[in-house]
């Protein structure tokens, strides 16, 4: 066999490796924080203990595997102030500020632990009041880590605080989705580098015979 058959060859197991071995990346297991306007989510701004809504305002809770805020999953379902608090009355002095908590999907879960259903609450706090606060009303025991970073909601998860996870890349904004198979272009390449490799060896056998 040629040299170059050889060196065709050899590029085989390294390409049906990179076909089967899936890519990770560094991500955060924590809740992240949203406002909504319309029927749109937005990643906060600030975080719930600086937040101060407004009376009418929709904000929302998720918990979640991310990389960072740019690939962070919004709260799931929909979300109407007029249906969440339609059994709150406005009240003097005080304001109502519709919340969504999302616990997540059972992927993102710490092990041993099964997310809550989604939930929303309509709380009813002084006007002055941060959603932090709002969210203590409705959704008890919350878990603060030492950095003031929000860990738990209503008690979930019970235990661990934004610990890095690996996730697999390319499952679209951190959720898990099953494995696909490898691309047809890669597959199609990994099928053309065989045929040369076939040939060449078909090409070095029949110089020698002719030999």
């Amino acid at each position: 066999m040629t040299r170059r058959a050889l060196s065709v060859l050899s590029l085989l197991p390294a390409l049906l490796l990179s076909l089967t071995s899936p890519a990770h990346a560094t991500g955060y297991r924590y809740w992240s924080f949203w406002d909504r306007t319309g029927t749109t989510w937005t990643y906060a701004t600030q975080g719930p203990s600086t937040s101060v809504p407004a009376d009418g305002d929709v904000q929302g809770f998720r918990f979640a595997v991310s990389e960072d805020s740019s690939d962070a999953n919004p709260p799931r379902g929909t979300a109407s102030f007029t249906t969440i608090c339609a059994n709150t009355p406005a009240r003097e002095g005080r304001k109502r500020v519709a919340l969504v908590l999302d616990f997540g999907t059972p992927s993102d879960a710490p092990s041993g632990e099964k997310p809550p259903a989604r939930r929303t609450e309509c709380a009813s706090v002084p006007s002055d009041a941060t959603t932090a606060e709002a969210l203590a009303t409705v959704a008890r025991p919350l878990r603060y880590g030492s950095d003031a970073l929000l860990c738990a909601i209503a008690g979930y998860p019970e235990t661990g605080c934004g610990e890095q996870v690996a996730q697999k890349k390319g499952t679209g904004r951190g959720e898990s989705k099953p494995d696909e198979g490898p691309a047809v272009g890669l597959l199609a390449g990994v099928a053309g580098i065989a045929v040369l490799g076939a040939a060449a060896v078909w090409q070095a056998r029949r110089r020698r015979d002719a030999a």
